[in-house]
């Protein structure tokens, strides 16, 4: 659990808020209802969810830096090594990939930094930063449903899966994700190894779900402890895990995160500060989002609004426009 200590005190930790920016759009997407549109008739529903997020998550956390990270495409060293990896997904209607654009000029507005590359996924950068902010001695919040991201949680850093808009985020530590899972973080990949993940197309040992799967991680520590010990495990196991033996390892190889990857973007680059209040509340103008338009101004208004907003003079908002509606309240 983080004890925040106000800004300026001797023990004080930097805090750096890390965001998984696909699952972040992929939740704002499925929270609004896809009628929300301009007065122009331009969908918005998935920008509107990721500006309400954001201000929750800046509201709540109070980064001093803040990183999004984007998945690029589909040519990453896993695909490369497994042609099948992530196959079998639900397609996402095009309604929302139109609207990506609009959520990346919408985290630009705000100044806030993101990373992608098409070598690597967006977990490898969250897992590369955090370790090297971690060394810094910053803590670190991680914006993901990903489990993939679990393995990495400890006293420092911690995951936050965002329910309700991030009103109702859940945080795990390592003991969070030990208790939720079974597991500790450093058996993450090993667990996904055994059980495999049906979101990354990835079988693991067929006939090994998760309760046997932390069974066996609880006696034998992990994967290869596993396999070091088949004469030990009951006939039933043993069989399932001798005939799956090389997709196990497979699986696991491709569980685990990349965390030495060169920064696009020094620590220094990320950090926030002189964020311009006009051009966000212009943009949220131009998108019809007044609600939200309040809610930064209350945001600016704080006192960690002070310090990281800069021209927080109010803004005339001529009239209400159409977007300010019902449905865009549903996030508030």
């Amino acid at each position: 659990m983080y004890i925040c200590l106000p800004l300026g005190h001797a023990e004080y930790m930097k805090h750096l808020v890390l965001v998984d920016g696909h699952h972040l759009m992929y939740r704002a997407y499925w929270a609004i209802p896809r009628t929300l549109k301009t007065r122009a008739g331009e969908q918005t529903n998935a920008v509107f969810g990721v500006a309400s997020m954001l201000l929750n998550i800046m509201q709540r956390e109070q980064p001093d830096s803040l990183l999004f990270c984007f998945d690029a495409g589909e040519e990453t060293f896993r695909h490369q090594e497994n042609d099948t990896y992530k196959d079998g997904r639900a397609e996402t209607p095009d309604d929302f990939y139109v609207q990506i654009p609009r959520i990346v000029e919408l985290i630009e507005t705000f100044g806030i930094p993101h990373v992608s590359d098409s070598q690597y996924e967006a977990d490898d950068f969250l897992c590369t930063y955090a370790i090297e902010a971690e060394k810094q001695g910053m803590r670190v919040t991680i914006v993901t449903g990903d489990k993939d991201c679990f393995q990495l949680a400890n006293k420092n850093i911690r995951i936050a899966i965002p329910h309700k808009g991030y009103m109702q985020a859940e945080y795990l530590d390592d003991k969070g994700v030990e208790e939720k899972f079974g597991v500790r973080p450093d058996q993450v990949a090993s667990y996904k190894g055994l059980c495999g993940d049906s979101s990354d197309n990835l079988p693991g040992v067929l006939g090994i779900g998760p309760k046997t799967a932390v069974a066996l991680l609880q006696d034998y520590g992990s994967l290869t402890g596993i396999y070091e010990h088949l004469d030990d495990i009951k006939p039933s196991w043993r069989k399932k895990l001798e005939r799956d033996r090389d997709q196990a390892f497979f699986c696991e190889r491709m569980a685990e995160l990349v965390c030495d990857i060169a920064l696009p973007l020094s620590l220094q680059d990320i950090e926030l500060s002189n964020l311009p209040y006009g051009d966000i509340a212009t943009f949220f103008t131009s998108m019809e989002f007044m609600a939200l338009t309040k809610r930064l101004q209350a945001l600016a208004d704080s006192l960690y609004g002070q310090r990281i907003f800069t021209g927080q003079e109010q803004l005339a908002i001529a009239g209400s426009a159409g977007g300010d509606s019902g449905e865009q309240l549903s996030l508030l």
